[in-house]
């Protein structure tokens, strides 16, 4: 929904805060008996307006995420839940005694990106560099496991009224099915 709201004398800013509020009521359905949150819609928005690519290489993924205006220290990288990749920032316009915005067009708010990370992904083996407003997050693959070796059972020779003794499960059962 866009509506222009310079003629009724409101700064920039808050024409930008209402403009975002209006775009939040028409993505969420209120009249569900438990709408969500404003912070849960307010993270929504924020995933879905922050670009990422994901690349694969034989030893290792990379999560690059556009971080523009951000420096290192305003980006927080971590790990959630054991598997999940969180990369979250926010960028504010800084306010400044006397000056009055013409156009504001370059995004600020919060910037969020959450990544599911494969059952090889290595948690603790983690980098990230920020160069340029882009973040380049790599994640090194846990090395392969190794493959089971088969079983040898020695066959031995016996009688046709001997049988196999039942294999113990440490249960106190033997492991026959019941009949």
């Amino acid at each position: 929904m866009d509506i222009d709201l310079r003629g009724f004398g409101m700064d920039p800013a808050t024409i930008a805060a209402i403009a975002s509020m209006f775009d939040v009521a028409d993505e969420v359905d209120y009249d569900k008996p438990h709408p969500p949150s404003r912070a849960y819609v307010r993270d929504a928005k924020a995933m879905r307006n922050t670009p990422a690519d994901i690349i694969e290489y034989p030893n290792s993924y990379q999560f690059i995420v556009d971080m523009p205006g951000l420096k290192p220290e305003q980006i927080k990288v971590h790990v959630e839940d054991s598997n999940v990749l969180v990369v979250s920032g926010e960028r504010r316009r800084e306010k400044e005694e006397g000056v009055k915005y013409v156009r504001m067009e370059r995004r600020v708010g919060k910037l969020l990106k959450k990544f599911i990370l494969p059952e090889n992904a290595n948690v603790d083996a983690i980098s990230a560099v920020n160069h340029d407003g882009v973040l380049k997050v790599m994640v090194e693959k846990l090395p392969p496991p190794e493959p089971k070796k088969p079983k040898t059972i020695q066959v031995k020779v016996g009688s046709p009224s001997e049988e196999a003794a039942p294999v113990s499960d440490g249960k106190g059962t033997s492991g026959q099915l019941d009949k």
